[in-house]
């Protein structure tokens, strides 16, 4: 795929032709050291950056997210692509680490051991619909699989196809002038090619950001394959908000109007949205709602998921024991927010049919009488990407709530809300299914190249055919175990 225009399902014959070539060069990018890969990252995000007023505007025309915000998405893009450089330079994700041979070890005697991360080999990543640039074509998942050592195929969205081939051609280009190995990054369009990719045996990856219900079908394609692959998916989530009764006597008002700009954010379309809110009945938090929710109409990102939109929030309301405190538009070709409302007995009654994930602007309000039952919606809600407390330093609950939430969330937060995921090194986005296919790793921050390696451990083996990183003398300079 070389050309803007060429968005037409991908052939069989092209499919070969893409993955050879990503085979090929995985023997070429594999063996750089590490630092030399930077420089290839760094001209990418120049590009993209160069580029960044075409593929803008392309992007809005395709997914309506409006240009501010496709301007602050590119912006993470190039970001994310030069933090990888800058820890392929510095060299600690190699976690390289070194058993001299001990004779006197109190086991035994103890050969010599040195074990590092090696690149598992070529990566197919399924583009997002909500995130053109971060994660798409050339998002976190590309740029953590690249810094790894892995060439890249992405399958892209149909929900913005002239974006995804403008954007590869941009790619491209960069990977041309920045001398990379060719079939290091491609681009193949269509539902039939990515699954064939997944299934073929030349890919060693799969990830994934979308739907629960696309990613387990490819998580079971790439388990059922005769040589099984790890498949790093993230499906979705519900994201609870827990607020104390404290927190809502204190402030409840800024925490309605918190709430209601973290679920519409976005149109409702994101990962993170907080789609339910349990607050204590006695607080009259719901009694605020209806004048805090905007009746603004919201596009959506295309007609399935306006359709999907419709359909989850029917499924919720006519779920017995839900009732509507703000009726919205949901099957408007632009909704405006709804909001639901029920009690903690009833979520308890049939947690299966009330969390559930709506995407798109509509959240569930849930109405507590006692805080213990905060314990009890914990303990019983499925994994989610996040788990938010409202509440405050003397809450006698707030220990214990937290523990049960971080057995079920891959990031806890307090008193901030979880739309907005930062790019750092800290950084947790994953959690037990169905979150992600994948608890303990992450698809975003720097701990996100760890998924597209494996450990390698070297016995006796002579110092020159060892891996420069697990030599003596340290040539790479990077951080060294030592034991």
């Amino acid at each position: 795929m070389t050309d803007a225009w060429m968005t037409d399902a991908t052939t069989p014959q092209e499919l070969e032709h893409t993955l050879d070539a990503a085979t090929g060069a995985f023997e070429q990018w594999s063996r750089r050291r590490p630092a030399d890969r930077a420089p290839v990252l760094r001209a990418v995000a120049s590009a993209l950056e160069a580029a960044a007023p075409k593929l803008v505007v392309i992007a809005d025309e395709e997914t309506s997210l409006g240009q501010d915000r496709l301007r602050g998405e590119m912006v993470r893009t190039v970001f994310q692509l030069r933090l990888f450089a800058q820890v392929v330079t510095e060299g600690e994700y190699l976690r390289a680490t070194i058993d001299p041979a001990d004779p006197s070890w109190p086991m035994g005697p103890r050969p010599d051991l040195r074990r590092m991360l090696e690149p598992l080999g070529p990566v197919v990543v399924f583009a997002a619909s909500n995130f053109p640039f971060a994660f798409s074509v050339a998002g976190g998942d590309t740029a953590s699989a690249l810094a790894a050592g892995c060439p890249v195929v992405v399958k892209a969205h149909s929900g913005h196809p002239r974006l995804s081939a403008a954007t590869a051609e941009v790619v491209h280009g960069a990977l041309r002038s920045a001398g990379a190995p060719e079939g290091l990054f491609d681009v193949v369009f269509g539902t039939e090619a990515g699954r064939a990719a997944l299934t073929d045996p030349r890919v060693k990856a799969g990830a994934f950001t979308g739907s629960t219900e696309a990613g387990r079908a490819l998580f079971d394609l790439a388990a059922s394959r005769p040589e099984p692959i790890p498949f790093f998916g993230e499906l979705g989530s519900v994201n609870p908000v827990f607020v104390t009764k404290a927190a809502a006597e204190r402030r409840g008002p800024a925490i309605v109007s918190e709430f209601v700009g973290s679920f519409t954010l976005g149109a409702g379309q994101f990962c993170t949205k907080p789609g339910i809110l349990l607050v204590p009945a006695s607080a009259g938090l719901v009694d605020l709602l209806p004048e805090a929710v905007p009746s603004t109409p919201f596009t959506l990102l295309n007609e399935r998921i306006r359709a999907s939109y419709a359909g989850a929030v029917r499924e919720l309301r006519d779920t017995a024991g839900v009732r509507v405190l703000v009726s919205g538009t949901p099957t408007a070709a632009d909704p405006s927010p709804t909001v639901l409302r029920t009690t903690s007995a009833e979520l308890l009654r049939d947690p299966e049919a009330l969390v559930r994930e709506v995407f798109g602007p509509a959240t569930l309000v849930v109405e507590y009488a006692e805080e213990s039952e905060l314990l009890e919606v914990a303990r019983v809600i499925d994994g989610q990407l996040t788990a938010t407390v409202q509440g405050e330093d003397d809450d006698t609950i707030a220990a214990e709530l937290i523990r049960l939430l971080a057995a079920k969330a891959g990031r806890v937060l307090w008193n901030q809300w979880p739309t907005g995921v930062s790019v750092t090194h800290a950084q947790q986005h994953g959690g037990p299914y169905p979150a992600t296919t994948a608890p303990a790793t992450t698809s975003v921050g720097t701990e996100a190249i760890s998924r597209f390696l494996r450990p390698v451990a070297y016995q006796n083996v002579p110092q020159h055919l060892l891996p420069p990183a697990l030599r003596d003398e340290n040539p790479l300079g990077i951080p060294q175990r030592v034991s």
